[in-house]
């Protein structure tokens, strides 16, 4: 069976998404907020080696850019945004359709929990401070059934 990786289109179909949904949140009048002060040239690549790497393609980001620890900080330390992160799940969802990764009504789906997840759990885990975030965490593992290592949503 081919990974959510390989059937999103491996490296390019993952790398169109980044580039859709940072559009997207860039337009976006409260996401946009968290890009305030600044933005990485590299950003949609980094984005695209992260989402790969967790959804079965090659390790670019770990052995590349950083851990899991290093991307979480970067997230943490802003209190709550749940409006915030609503938002950019909505625009995650509309970056799908933009690059015809929604036609697939499973690949859509899969998609869509593993970026709710990461959203709502990962990255919005540590309000207080990025110094809370532990060291050596590792990128989490995304499969057809859901966060590798654990019971999928379907199975509990």
């Amino acid at each position: 069976m081919q990974t959510v990786y390989e059937v999103a289109g491996a490296a390019d179909g993952l790398l169109r998404l980044a580039h859709a949904w940072h559009a997207r949140v860039m337009a976006d009048e409260v996401v946009s907020h968290a890009f305030i002060r600044g933005v990485r040239a590299d950003h949609s690549q980094r984005l695209a080696a992260y989402w790969a790497e967790a959804l079965g393609g090659p390790k670019t980001y770990s052995d590349s850019y950083g851990d899991e620890t290093s991307v979480v900080r970067i997230h943490s330390g802003n209190g709550p945004h749940e409006e915030m992160d609503r938002r950019a799940i909505a625009c995650f969802d509309q970056a799908l359709v933009d690059v015809g990764l929604a036609r697939d009504d499973r690949l859509h789906q899969v998609l869509h929990d593993y970026f709710a997840w990461t959203t709502t759990t990962t990255m919005s885990r540590y309000h207080g401070s990025a110094d809370d975030v532990p060291d050596g965490l590792c990128i989490p593992r995304w499969s057809w059934n859901g966060l590798v290592g654990e019971s999928s949503p379907d199975e509990t």
